[in-house]
């Protein structure tokens, strides 16, 4: 019956003993999706002339708030699965089981990059433009996380590459015959992600985008892809209004707000932009760069 499928793969496989710690591989997909957005960061930041280590300090503010508005965002779109008699509170608190949504995420981690880049005196727009193509690649890294956890699949199908979800999993859908087998959204949109690093890496190179053009690219893209899966989508989804769920809903946001920027920043910044910082940086002069001169040298120059 699943000789053409894509089998989940054993639920052991979703944590380990690290001694008396216990691993979620989940914790595990998220923080390599950090850490290679990070990388990404500093080297298109790099090649415009930007310390490197500012990217730690950016994300020194941006991971922790991302993470904690991507936790509360999910619990308060999907407030009966944590809100019911008897429930216990404390799994609000329980990312690693799954639940984190990337819009939470991302205004979160946009309140961490605005506070970290004033402080850095290095502009918004030139960082947001450098982290775009490098969120996409960190979202593809993530969802395997949901792979893991046996999650993230939509409506039944006979394609080959349908998704294998055992009958006891509290996800699955009541009332289908154990066997079913479903699209499996974690890969379209590890796809469509990755299809959206090189467009987008295109029409940068081509067209030269710049304050904040690139972010919106990234918006329109991901908030098409993310609203098609959603719709499609059958394990537990977020709340909703008028019968349609809050991540579509953040989805259509996402591309208003999108395509608001694009068309805004073209209009009102036509050219590039003269600096990646708000300010000029100090330039040490040349012959202040040279080795010091011994004192007792100086002082025979001068006599």
């Amino acid at each position: 019956m699943f000789a053409f499928s894509i089998p989940s793969p054993p639920p052991q496989w979703a944590q380990f003993q690290l001694g008396p710690f216990t691993v979620h591989t989940y914790a595990l997909c998220i923080l390599s999706g950090i850490i290679a957005a990070s990388f990404i960061t500093a080297y298109r930041l790099g090649r415009r002339g930007v310390d490197r280590g500012i990217v730690l300090d950016v994300v020194l503010w941006a991971v922790p708030l991302g993470i904690v508005c991507a936790r509360f965002y999910h619990v308060f779109t999907h407030v009966g699965d944590y809100f019911y008699p008897g429930a216990n509170l404390w799994n609000v608190f329980a990312i690693w089981d799954g639940g984190n949504a990337l819009y939470g995420s991302l205004l979160g981690g946009a309140i961490g990059v605005y506070i970290a880049c004033r402080r850095a005196g290095l502009r918004f727009w030139a960082f947001a433009d450098a982290l775009a193509p490098a969120l996409l690649v960190a979202q593809s890294l993530g969802r395997f996380g949901n792979y893991f956890n046996h999650e993230l699949f939509g409506l039944p199908t006979t394609l080959p590459w349908g998704l294998q979800i055992e009958a006891t999993n509290p996800k699955f859908p009541a009332g289908m015959p154990p066997g079913t087998l479903f699209h499996p959204l974690f890969l379209y949109e590890i796809i469509w992600n990755l299809c959206g690093v090189a467009l987008i890496l295109l029409l940068e190179r081509r067209f030269k985008l710049q304050w904040g053009r690139v972010l919106a690219l990234y918006l329109i893209w991901y908030g098409l892809g993310r609203s098609w899966l959603e719709a499609i989508r059958i394990d537990p989804t977020s709340d909703g209004w008028l019968g349609i769920p809050a991540n579509v809903w953040a989805s259509f946001v996402a591309v208003a707000i999108g395509l608001t920027l694009f068309i805004v920043q073209t209009r009102r910044q036509p050219g590039a932009e003269p600096s990646p910082y708000l300010r000029p940086r100090p330039q040490v002069p040349d012959a202040e760069r040279e080795s010091p001169k011994p004192a007792a040298v100086e002082a025979s120059s001068e006599s």
